[in-house]
């Protein structure tokens, strides 16, 4: 029976049709969810109010989305809940997604989306590798995303970069079929990315312990403490106007 969804890859009708001869070996995949005010980043509140928390999402699902749209012979899929036409900034996200391939998210928990947007890779793309992100890390760059490409092509059969917050903030797997063995990991404690790397290492089929490797910790993007320290790392991106002119945080960003 179908579930109602778009066969990943459809293309959508802003979206322009990819044609191309060449097999996808390379995914970015996005995991975003639409910047709808009081639906995201809430834990900048009450120093942003609703909308603006709700735009600093959307300033960092743009910065992410500009990173994984140049890594060299990638495809970016983002995995979407929500609608992004209801949040804010939605006609410059709507620009930013027609270039890429747009998948709902699907499952109850974080670890079964997870799994899910993997394998609707694996079933689009057969043996493409990829590096999933969220949309907590605007500060990363395409150089970052396609080492963790070209570690799973050769000496990996995953890669995970942990945290600061003891969250992870990237998974590349050589083989995206893989990520199911991570789904019942707990999520939103200060001990998931250790969990998440212990469960990669636990011996499954396709995951030999010794392959499964760590990318550069990063920071992301919770609290407004966060989202003013990764503002200055990046300082002429979206995020970092955005964390200015919404998080009035005392002793932020200068306008």
């Amino acid at each position: 029976m179908s579930d109602g969804r778009e066969p990943l890859g459809a293309p959508r009708a802003n979206a322009p049709i990819m044609r191309t001869s060449a097999p996808v070996t390379r995914v970015v995949l996005v995991l975003a969810k639409a910047p709808v005010a009081g639906r995201v980043k809430t834990r900048l509140m009450p120093v942003a109010t609703p909308e603006g928390a709700a735009g600093i999402a959307a300033a960092a699902l743009l910065d992410t989305l500009d990173a994984a749209g140049t890594v060299p012979g990638a495809r970016t899929v983002v995995a979407l809940e929500g609608d992004p036409a209801a949040g804010e900034r939605g006609t410059e996200l709507a620009d930013a997604l027609a270039g890429t391939v747009v998948v709902p998210q699907r499952g109850r928990t974080l670890g079964e989306r997870i799994t899910a947007a993997h394998d609707d890779v694996a079933a689009a793309f057969p043996g493409a590798a990829t590096v999933q992100v969220g949309m907590d890390t605007p500060q990363l760059d395409p150089a970052l995303l396609d080492d963790a490409l070209r570690l799973v092509a050769g000496d990996a059969d995953a890669a995970l970069g942990l945290a600061l917050d003891g969250g992870w903030w990237a998974l590349a797997l050589a083989d995206p079929s893989r990520a199911g063995v991570i789904a019942e990991v707990p999520t939103s404690r200060d001990d998931t990315g250790r969990r998440t790397l212990a469960a990669l290492r636990a011996g499954h089929d396709g995951l030999d312990p010794g392959r499964v490797l760590e990318l550069p910790p990063l920071s992301d993007v919770d609290t407004p403490d966060d989202a003013v320290a990764v503002a200055d790392l990046v300082p002429t991106g979206r995020f970092a106007r955005a964390v200015a002119d919404l998080l009035p945080v005392p002793g932020g960003l200068p306008r």
